[in-house]
Parts: C-alpha cells; structure tokens; sequence
C-alpha cells in the first residue's frame, strides 16, 4: 500500500479535507505552492494529487520536473480544469475534475498504489486509457472526431494494446474494463467511465 502521499493544493480548506480523507491509513504532506511541492517531492513519496493551478508554478510545471527528476511516484491531476486534449501529452497517472469527494480520493490514491506495481509498459498504457476516458467523459463526440490528437491517442493506445500478452493478470479491474470497453463498439457509441 501506498505509504507517503503529497497533496499539492493551494486552498488550505481544501488540502486540509484531503488530508483528512487520507491520514488513518497514509503519512500525508500538504504543499501549498509548487515550489513547495518540489522541495517536498522526493524518493519517499509514492503518491502525489497535484493541483494544475498554483499561485507560482502550474501544476504541469512540477509535473515536468516530478517527472525530469525520475521520481518513482504515481501522479494524480485534481483540478477545476476541465480536461482538453492538452491533456495528451501530461505524464499524470489520473484525472479528477473537482470537487473530489472522499470516495473519489481514497480511490485515487488506492488506484495510483496499484499501477505503482505495474511495469513501465502497462502504466503508459493505463495512463493513455485514463485520458481517453476523461476525454470521452468531457468532450463531445464531434469535438473528439475533429481531432488529431486524440487519434494519435487512441493510435497509441492500440499499439501498446497490441504489445501487452496477459492484461487480464496485471490491470486493476477499473484499469482493465477501460481498457477494452470497446472492443465490440462500431465506435458510434461512447461509453462514460468515471476516473
């Protein structure tokens, strides 16, 4: 199980509910600006809910540099932005549009805890599914027909797919049912996946 988590949020009531949420089972920190996050961020941190509007850095700025310093941590992207296909090339790990319920965050972190375990292979994938269910869930049809982006996506998706010889054993239940919730669709029909 998950055992460090870093909560990046600059509304105190807001990092106060989370931690709250969190603290019984897990050691928690609370960064309020992203430069504290990155000063708290290090090798012990499993889990990070990061919010992507911080009063100095974004919240895709300390994700680049979780990320350049090659931190071993899972990434979860907790916001009011609604998600667009900029969202395609963020290296978080989930998505959750606020307000995040204690349900929604204790679920976070216990779906980061488990793709923690998963090899380099399936969390690329299990991150690329994830955006293509939050895309899926915000966006339109129409708006995702339109774009080159979100077919790269789903081109990615299907190449890693093809890759991968036993998903069955090593996606989460959630993971693996995202994962092949198409398969059988003529592709007309959109199916909403809460993350």
């Amino acid at each position: 199980m998950t055992r460090h988590v870093l909560i990046v949020e600059d509304e105190p009531e807001v990092a106060d509910l989370y931690r709250g949420y969190l603290a019984d089972d897990y050691d928690v920190d609370v960064a309020t600006t992203g430069e504290e996050a990155l000063e708290l961020a290090d090798e012990t941190v499993d889990a990070v809910l990061l919010d992507r509007r911080l009063p100095d850095l974004s919240g895709s700025e300390v994700l680049t540099e979780l990320r350049a310093r090659d931190l071993n941590c899972r990434v979860a992207m907790v916001t009011a932005v609604e998600p667009d296909v900029d969202i395609i090339e963020m290296g978080f790990d989930l998505y959750l549009v606020k307000p995040a319920t204690r349900d929604d965050i204790v679920s976070a972190v216990e779906r980061l805890d488990t793709r923690a375990n998963y090899d380099t292979k399936l969390q690329r994938t299990a991150a690329l599914v994830t955006k293509r269910a939050v895309l899926e869930t915000e966006r339109t049809p129409t708006e995702l027909r339109s774009s080159p982006e979100y077919d790269d996506l789903i081109a990615r998706i299907e190449g890693l797919e093809s890759e991968l010889d036993d998903l069955a054993t090593a996606f989460s239940t959630d993971d693996y049912r995202m994962l092949f919730r198409d398969i059988g669709d003529d592709g007309s029909q959109s199916t909403t996946e809460s993350v």
